[in-house]
Formats: structure tokens, C-alpha cells, sequence
């Protein structure tokens, strides 16, 4: 605890057992200490007794009269290492300079405190360690083929005095440096230098001790790597005082250059381009400059890239070193000379273009009369491109049928001609493009239609297969030469310029069809020149005037132009007054008759004149039609809609143009009576579950009717909204006959309707509910009986609506509950105090006896 703090001066723990001549490195430190960070230090050495000054960091004049010759000419001298750290160095060490070494360092510190000096003994001893190569002093040669071995040896031996132990390493030098191959350490242990891990672990190299103090080094199966010279490395270490190992010296001595040479394996020719049905001639040479006994095995690849591994290369044919080649029928494999091998391949195709290359291994005979490989080594791919025999041929294109008009069939045909070299191994297939004319000048690409594949299976494209499948274009092949296009029904979608491509495809060995050549024609231009349709319809009314009851009838005269082939269709419209409220849209759609003659009753809903209108075809392009008693309600204009339809494909008829005709009008003048409708009620506002009445009143102006001779068909109407926003809904309705029809209801509410006087209906809702709340009016239709006793329906009337209000009767519906609920609470109540009465009286009566209490008074104070 006294040095707590205080200042600590450090050298290793000696004795330093150094060899003679080497280098010796004393360090030396101070910590713990006060003052600047970097400190000073003083070097002093004793033999015996006396201290002599050496060096010093801070003084020049330090050095004794001994050191200052070693000290000028840089063998001893002050390394610093740190602030607090200096290394004092001694090159040439001789046994004069075995002694006390002594490291002092002057004090900075406020207060003395520690040690300011330390002391380390070193002990020089003489050098007996030697290393040596083979019995020659300069290093040999060696010139070795690659998969040879290599063994190099080296003898290292100490007579040191002390226990001292050797570190044998072997290196290799590569271009200026060395790098260790396999140590033999000074513990003894053994350790590979980087690199040649695996090949340690494998045994291809290994160090071995002998006889004689000999370190033995064995390279097995050498490469290009192991060439280069081979020199042994021996280090003398010893163990210190701190028990930490201590190299003291170190030499080396150069044993071999060794040289491997090569083997390779390259293919004769570059790379190579023959035609179909020739012969493919390559040769795999070893080059190797082996002279004695060996073997080789050769092994062809055939890749479709020279990036392929091994693996993923087709095997074509082996020989093994035995001379055994591997059976194929149109290749074969010869062995040429000792280092060739010729590969074959009869009969080339197509699909034998690709990547070839070579793979060979070298055997050696061992002692023991097995075979060693030594070295394997792969070519570089050549490329081969193989030619096909494209036969000669022209393709031409004409079309057999041109359309028109729109709708008209369109056929191409796609002939092969000139052919030549087209031998039973050749076959053709088409494909059908089409490309869109434009105007300007656009780049178009085609499109696809359809094409063949080698067996001739037909693939569609986008623009054609649903047409196809529906049947309405044609693929066919007509003749050996010629392939056919049909466009049942071509359209104007169809315009433009069709060409064909003729592949020719050849037949491999394996019975496989490759595409060799494609000719492709000229193109065929489809094109007619087009027109607006036109369609012209005149309506004329054949009686220019008739009353109500008597017959209307007109005629609709229709002429069209550029439409092929035509038939019309016809709709008859009226438009009717805006005041008439069986149509608010203003047109009836009456009676049409189709493009087949089929007649058929559109809007027509007069169920008693079922059969009061008729439209007929008089001829291809005129149409009459007749309204049977004619009223006041069909009042209105009249028109002819009219559809030109052309043939469409599949039998189906396609639309073209439409077309209007002229209004005739249908105007009644009568001086019959004004008829107008109001909607009255005494109490708009209701409470929930009364009763509301409406009532509809009819009042007419001008001449009087009899009763008898007037009738009226009464509709009600709600809307269901303060603003009239909402579709109305139908209440009820009385026709003239008296026949009441109330549509569905949802609520609890019921509704009646009656006539209670010639000119007064009566809507009654019984019960009413809140739902039943909105704008109420009527809907009136007059029919009035003329001289001739024909009843004639006049325009339907709308009363202006009135607004009926449901209110919620507050008092009337809590005022059963509340009678109701006291009526029980007083009879809960009564019953309750009998019961009580009667348990009190018969089932709870007990006699109480009661217990004397001792009364004692309480003593007082002055007693106690």
C-alpha cells in the first residue's frame, strides 16, 4: 500500500540468454508518474561492480568514454517505442557485453516515490546453431512434370550450452517474397502456411523428421503453383524467466529450384463450321513432355453453351486407359498417336451445333503396380456450326374472291412455288399476317392471324380466334402447295394488306422437326371504297279529315342508298299532348313490325281494342298503318321510325342506319264539355287510427251531359313527400265500370273507394297511420258517349294535389296504460296488506315470556 501511486520502472525479467553476434532489443517503461507525459531515460552496465553510462535520451554527454565510438557509429543506440517506453538496441552482440543492464529514468514527480531504476542480466553465448541443404554449397535444379513429386531435405542442428529448441520451416519464394509452406514449430507442433491448408489435411505434403538431424519436405502431386525456389528456414528459440518463449536467432539456407511443366489438353482446330449431312472431324492433343511410361483418358463433351459446367454437359464418347471406347453408332472415337485422339461425328444436323471440348487425365505406374493419376486438365470449347440444306423455294399470294361490299366473302391463296431440294425430309406450313392500312404515315406492325407448327397444327391468334371458332374465317390447306384464307363475311374491320410466311422445316435423326427457312410473300391489299348510308322515310295520311270513331290510316314510303340488299323494320310512334298522364314522356311506342315481317303490340294498352291497330308491308320498301275507331285520347302526332338492316354473317342481319319520317297529326274539334278535377278534404290533419276522407270532384264547363252519357275512371295517388320529389304510388283506382282495384299495402291502414255522387268519388283511409301522411290527388279519365252511341275517351285529368298530415294522439295513447297500471298497483297493493294481516294474525302468534332483569343502581363515588 506504501507504492500505491508511485512511480514504476520496468524491465524484463532476465537472466537474456542472447547468441553471439545477433541483435539484442532490451525494452524498458516507466508508469505511475507525475510530471510530462514523455519521459526520459538513462542506460547504464556493470560486469562486476561499477556501473558504466551507455546512452541516454536526454543527454548527450551522458555516454562513457567506452560506448562513444559503438554509440557514434549507430551499434548501440536509444529506440523510443512510446512517451513512457524506449528500447535500447545492441547490434553485434559479443560475450564483453554479458553483464547488468540497468535503466534509470530522472524524477519529475513532486514527491519521491517508487522505484526509479531496474536491473536485467544478460548472458551472450556462442552460436552453434547450423543448417544445411544437400552436400553441394549452391542450391539444384529440378525440372519435373506436373503431377510429379517433390522431396527436398534439410539438416539443422545446435550446440548450444543452453536448452534451446528449433523452429524448421519450409517456404517457396513467389516473385519477391516467400510464403511458408509447412512448419515444424518449437513446440512441436506442425503448421501449414496459408494457402496450403487442405493440401495438408489431404497429405499431398508433409514435413518429416530423419536421422542425422534431417527435416524432410514432400510436395505430392505438384503444379504450376509449386514451381519456384525452395529454401529452409530454422529459428533457435529458448525459454525465459517469465516462462514466455524467446527467439534468439535465426538462418536460413536455399535447397532447390524446382520447375513443373505444364500439361495441357487442347483441341487441333479453332472453331468450325460445316454443313448438314457432313462429317464433323476434331482431335483432343496431351502436351506433356513425360518420358516414361503413361496412360491417358480422353473424354469428349458436347454443350449448346461454353459457359456449361461439366455437369451440365452431354457425354458424347470415353476411352479409358485401357484403350476401351465407349460404343454411339454415328460417332466414334480413334486413338491417333500416343497424345491424339480423334473424335468423328458422321452425318452432322442442325442440332449438333454447339460447344465441344475435351477432357483428359494422365496415369502413372506406381512401384506396387497400381496406377496413379497425376494430372487432369478440360479444352477450351470450340464452337461448331453446323449449316443447314434450306431448299429453294418462292411463295405467292392472290386472292380468288374480293369483297365488294361489306359482308361479302374474301379468299387467299398462298402458293409455293419453284421448289427445288425439297427431298421427303422437308415439309411446309404457313402463317397468315394481316396489317392495317392507314393514311398517314404510321408504322404499322402486323399482326398475327394464324399459324402452323411442324405437324400442322394450326395456332390462332388474337385478332382471328374468336371469328374462327365461330366459323366465320376459314383455315385450310387446299394441295400440297397451296394454303387457303376465307373471310366468310368481311367487314370493314377487315380492310387492309394480308401476306403469308412459308416455313420449311427439315426432319432430324431423332425424328424432331426444325424450322430451316421462311419465305415470305408479297402482300394483297382487301379494299373497297365505302359510302354513308342514306335513309329517306316519307309518311303520308291517306284521309286528309275524319272525325272521332272513323278510321285513321297512313303510309310509310322508305328509299335508302350504298346498302347492300336492304329490309326495313318499323316503329310507330305518337307523341301525345303533355296534358294526356298516361304517358308524362310525351311518345307512345304503338305497334313495329321487324326486318322478318313479325308484327308485335308495344305500348298499345287499350285492352278493349286489342285489335284496333294493324301495320302491314304493301311492298319491299312501303308500310300502311290503320287505328280502328279512333278517340279524342289519340289525339297526336304520328311517325314512322324506320331501320335499314343489311345481311350479316352467319345469316344474322346487321344494323345500318336509321331513319325518321314526318309527322301526321291526329286533331279532334269538338265542342263537347271542359271536364276539371279537384281534390278536397274537411280535415287535412289527422291523429293516428282516425279516419281521413278525400274526396275528388268533377266539374264540367260548356254543354251539359246526362248522366248516363258520361263516365269516369277515378285513380288515386300518394306522394310520400313534402316536396314532391318521389315517384308516386297508386292507392286505388275505379274504372268506369265500377270495378275497384287497390294495389298492395304494408300497414295496418285500410282504404276504401266509392262514388257518391255522378261528379264525386270518395277515397276513405280507416285507421290511419303515420306512413299514410304525403300529397294525395286524383287522376281522372272522362269517357263520353257520342250521337252515334260510340264511347269516346277524353284526356286524363290531374287534380292538384293536397297534403293529408298524421299527428300522434299524445293523451289518447298513454291513457290506457296509465289506467291500466294503477288499476294494478292498487290491486298489488290490497293484496299485499292481507297477507300480511293474515301471517300477523294465525301463522306468527307466539307467547313471549320476559326474563326479570336485576336492577342494580350504580354505587357512588364517595363509597367506593
Amino acid at each position: 500500500l506504501a507504492f500505491c501511486g508511485a512511480r514504476v520502472v520496468k524491465v524484463p525479467k532476465g537472466p537474456l540468454i542472447r547468441v553471439m553476434g545477433t541483435e539484442v532489443v532490451i525494452p524498458c517503461s516507466v508508469s505511475d508518474y507525475d510530471g510530462p507525459s514523455e519521459q526520459n531515460f538513462d542506460w547504464e552496465f556493470s560486469r562486476e561492480t561499477d556501473f558504466l553510462r551507455i546512452v541516454s535520451t536526454w543527454d548527450s554527454t551522458f555516454t562513457s568514454e567506452e560506448y562513444q565510438k559503438r554509440v557514434g557509429h549507430g551499434d548501440i543506440k536509444l529506440r523510443r517505442s512510446s512517451n513512457d517506453a524506449v528500447e535500447l538496441v545492441i547490434r553485434n552482440i559479443q560475450p564483453t557485453d554479458q553483464g547488468r543492464y540497468k535503466c534509470s529514468t530522472p524524477s519529475t514527480d513532486a514527491t519521491v516515490q517508487g522505484n526509479y531504476d531496474a536491473e536485467v542480466q544478460v548472458k551472450v553465448i556462442s552460436d552453434g546453431l547450423s543448417v544445411s541443404g544437400s552436400k553441394a554449397r549452391s542450391s539444384m535444379s529440378l525440372k519435373l512434370s506436373e503431377g510429379d513429386s517433390i522431396k527436398l531435405r534439410c539438416s539443422a542442428i545446435t550446440t548450444s550450452p543452453e536448452h534451446t529448441h528449433l523452429h524448421v520451416t519450409w517456404q517457396i519464394k513467389s516473385g519477391s517474397t516467400w510464403r511458408d509452406i509447412l512448419s515444424l514449430t518449437h513446440e512441436g507442433k506442425f503448421q501449414p502456411g496459408p494457402g496450403y491448408e487442405e493440401r495438408y489435411r489431404n497429405g499431398d505434403i508433409r514435413l518429416d523428421t530423419g536421422v542425422n538431424d534431417t527435416y524432410r519436405l514432400s510436395v505430392s502431386q505438384a503444379s504450376s503453383v509449386d514451381g519456384g525456389a525452395y529454401r529452409c528456414l530454422v529459428s533457435e528459440w529458448v525459454r525465459g524467466a517469465d516462462s514466455s518463449w524467446q527467439k534468439i536467432q535465426e538462418k536460413s539456407v536455399e535447397i532447390a529450384t524446382v520447375a513443373i511443366q505444364r500439361t495441357d489438353v487442347v483441341i487441333s482446330t479453332s472453331n468450325v463450321s460445316v454443313t448438314e449431312r457432313d462429317s464433323l472431324d476434331l482431335t483432343c492433343n496431351i502436351t506433356t513432355d513425360r518420358s516414361g511410361i503413361f496412360q491417358a483418358e480422353v473424354m469428349w463433351y458436347f454443350s449448346a453453351s461454353p459457359d456449361d459446367t461439366l455437369s451440365d454437359a452431354q457425354i458424347l464418347l470415353s476411352v479409358d486407359r485401357d484403350s476401351v471406347v465407349s460404343d454411339s453408332t454415328l460417332i466414334s472415337l480413334s486413338h491417333v498417336d500416343r497424345n491424339s485422339y480423334r473424335l468423328l461425328v458422321r452425318d452432322v444436323d442442325v442440332e449438333d451445333s454447339g460447344y465441344y471440348f475435351c477432357q483428359a487425365a494422365v496415369w502413372v505406374p506406381l512401384h506396387n503396380g497400381s496406377w496413379h493419376k497425376v494430372v487432369e486438365r478440360t479444352s477450351t470449347p470450340v464452337s461448331v456450326v453446323v449449316t443447314a440444306l434450306e431448299p429453294d423455294y418462292d411463295v405467292f399470294l392472290n386472292a380468288s374472291k374480293t369483297p365488294k361490299f361489306s359482308d361479302d366473302p374474301t379468299e387467299l391463296n398462298c402458293r409455293i412455288t419453284n421448289a427445288q431440294d425439297t427431298e421427303a425430309n422437308i415439309r411446309f406450313t404457313v402463317s397468315w399476317y394481316y396489317r392495317k392500312r392507314l393514311r398517314s404515315d404510321d408504322v404499322v406492325t402486323e399482326e398475327l392471324l394464324a399459324t402452323m407448327d411442324a405437324d400442322w397444327t394450326l395456332l390462332l391468334g388474337d385478332r382471328s380466334r374468336e371469328r374462327t371458332q365461330n366459323g366465320e374465317i376459314i383455315f385450310s390447306k387446299k394441295a400440297v402447295d397451296t394454303f387457303s384464307l376465307r373471310i366468310q363475311w368481311t367487314s370493314e374491320s377487315d380492310r387492309g394488306d394480308y401476306f403469308c410466311v412459308i416455313s420449311a422445316w427439315s426432319r432430324h435423326r431423332n425424328n424432331s422437326w426444325v424450322k430451316s427457312k421462311d419465305v415470305t410473300s408479297a402482300s394483297v391489299s382487301i379494299f373497297w371504297a365505302t359510302q354513308d348510308y342514306t335513309l329517306t322515310v316519307e309518311a303520308v295520311k291517306l284521309k286528309p279529315f275524319f272525325v272521332a270513331g272513323h278510321t285513321f290510316e297512313m303510309t310509310c314510303k322508305v328509299s335508302s342508298k350504298n346498302i347492300k340488299t336492304p329490309r326495313y323494320s318499323v316503329l310507330i310512334t305518337a307523341e301525345k299532348p303533355l296534358t294526356d298522364q298516361s304517358n308524362p314522356n310525351g311518345t307512345t311506342r304503338i305497334i313495329s313490325l321487324n326486318q322478318d315481317s313479325v308484327v308485335r303490340l308495344e305500348d298499345w294498352t287499350d285492352q278493349t281494342r286489342v285489335d284496333g291497330v294493324v301495320l302491314e308491308k304493301v311492298q319491299e320498301n312501303e308500310f300502311r298503318y290503320r287505328m280502328y275507331q279512333t278517340q279524342i285520347s289519340d289525339a297526336g302526332l304520328y311517325r314512322c321510325v324506320v331501320t335499314a338492316w343489311s345481311p350479316g354473317g352467319g345469316g344474322m342481319w346487321r344494323e345500318a342506319v336509321n331513319g325518321l319520317s314526318n309527322p301526321i297529326q291526329i286533331d279532334f274539334q269538338t265542342s263537347g264539355p271542359v271536364f276539371n278535377v279537384s281534390v278536397h278534404s274537411d280535415n287535412p290533419m289527422i291523429y293516428q287510427g282516425e279516419l281521413a276522407d278525400l274526396l275528388c270532384i268533377i266539374t264540367m264547363e260548356g254543354m251539359a251531359l246526362e248522366p248516363d252519357d258520361m263516365s269516369f275512371d277515378v285513380s288515386w295517388f300518394a306522394v310520400r313527400s313534402f316536396a314532391l320529389d318521389r315517384e308516386p304510388v297508386l292507392l286505388a283506382s275505379l274504372d268506369r265500370r265500377g270495378i275497384v282495384v287497390q294495389s298492395r299495402r304494408n300497414g295496418s291502414s285500410d282504404l276504401s273507394l266509392e262514388r257518391i255522387s255522378p261528379l264525386e268519388f270518395r277515397l276513405r283511409v280507416h285507421g290511419c297511420e303515420d306512413h299514410d301522411f304525403g300529397n294525395h290527388y286524383c287522376v281522372v279519365t272522362p269517357w263520353v258517349r257520342s250521337a252515334t252511341g260510340v264511347w269516346q275517351r277524353e284526356p286524363d285529368i290531374k287534380a292538384k294535389p293536397i297534403f293529408l298530415s298524421v299527428k300522434m294522439d299524445v293523451l289518447n295513447a298513454f291513457k290506457y296504460p296509465l289506467l291500466i297500471g294503477i288499476g294494478l298497483a292498487t290491486v298489488i297493493g290490497l293484496l299485499s296488506c292481507l297477507i300480511g294481516y293474515c301471517s300477523s294474525r294465525w301463522c306468527c302468534k307466539k307467547e313471549v315470556q320476559e326474563t326479570r332483569r336485576e336492577r342494580r343502581r350504580l354505587m357512588s363515588m364517595e363509597m367506593d
